[in-house]
């Protein structure tokens, strides 16, 4: 077994003890502090899927205030869009991006594979309680989980599914939907977690309930509010969100079968060319004002210091009971995991 599977399959069970959850950070904006000539200058370009309005309203305005004299730059797009975009450039020999932030852990083992990402490891790393590349090729950043939700004001408590095994109850025939695997990260990942736990035939019933795919997570979480969908395979921090800042009746489910996990990483492409400001972002993501940014977000963070998002309980109560996920597989199967799911619930 490799070192990178070993850590990859240990990602839930190293944190069970270690782990507390991440919390909502923040605090009232501060004036940025005066100019440092010493700190990191120039440019960086990330690369990301984290959600457009959490870069515009968290991570801009905290990047800059961190580093006054770095001009970072963003691209965002679903994971998979990314990993596309990245592919051209990889081809063309002319990768655009410095740092990269997206969603599925198992792409950043292809990409240590294909010799393409930076040895760095922060002097923060060591504060990281969940999964990291000893030789710093990356490090968990954030953590997302998806889960089940429904809607409170459309359903009881009492009734809505409790476990992934439940959406195959035919009570809730073309009432359930789940994000596109090609285009998420996240349910790339879930698709090849659940197919492992309960095998394909697990999705072949999904298909027969009427499953929908939707392209995203957003699209799903705004036909739970109309009622168009009973119950959801969805990210955890888009729930989170809804309820907090709208307080949306959208309620999570967190799965009997166990949560899906996914520590998402953080890494430096080794054809960047500014190392310094690059390293100086990594570091900062993984202090402890970083992750707090993370948590406002509503995701949870890497760090035992941070509290859990709003709403949500401390994730090393969650972990003990979490979907296993075979991250070498995602890495090295990835087309056949998608072909899988095209032609058993995609195709009509």
């Amino acid at each position: 077994m490799t070192n990178s599977k070993k850590w990859m399959n240990a990602a839930v069970a190293m944190s069970l003890t270690a782990m507390l959850a991440a919390g909502c950070g923040g605090g009232e904006k501060k004036a940025a502090p005066a100019a440092d000539a010493k700190g990191p200058k120039g440019e960086v370009m990330v690369y990301t899927s984290i959600y457009p309005d959490i870069i515009d309203k968290m991570c801009k305005p905290n990047v800059a205030k961190a580093f006054p004299n770095l001009n970072v730059t963003w691209f965002q797009g679903g994971t998979e869009k990314v990993k596309t975009k990245i592919a051209g450039e990889v081809k063309a020999q002319k990768i655009g991006a410095d740092v990269l932030m997206v969603a599925d852990p198992s792409y950043y083992l292809a990409l240590k594979k294909d010799k393409l990402l930076l040895d760095y490891v922060s002097p923060n790393q060591k504060d990281v309680v969940t999964d990291k590349d000893k030789a710093g090729a990356w490090t968990s950043v954030r953590i997302s989980n998806m889960i089940i939700a429904y809607n409170k004001d459309k359903m009881k408590e009492a009734d809505a599914p409790k476990s992934w095994k439940d959406l195959t109850d035919p009570k809730w025939k073309g009432k359930i939907a789940m994000p596109n695997p090609m285009l998420s990260g996240t349910a790339y990942v879930a698709v090849g977690a659940l197919a492992d736990k309960y095998g394909w035939e697990y999705f072949d019933k999904l298909k027969a309930n009427g499953i929908r795919i939707e392209e995203g997570n957003s699209a799903i979480q705004n036909k739970l509010l109309t009622g168009e969908y009973a119950a959801a395979m969805i990210l955890e921090e888009n729930i989170l969100k809804l309820a907090d800042l709208k307080k949306e009746p959208l309620k999570v489910i967190y799965p009997a079968d166990g949560i899906i996990c996914v520590p998402s990483p953080i890494a430096i492409f080794n054809t960047t060319k500014n190392q310094e400001g690059a390293k100086a972002l990594v570091d900062w993501w993984l202090s402890k004002e970083g992750q707090e940014a993370v948590v406002k977000g509503w995701m949870h963070s890497v760090r035992g210091d941070v509290k859990p998002p709003v709403g949500a309980p401390e994730l090393k109560t969650l972990l003990p009971n979490a979907v296993k996920v075979d991250w070498e597989k995602l890495a090295t199967q990835d087309a056949q995991i998608k072909e899988a799911f095209r032609s058993r619930v995609m195709e009509k």
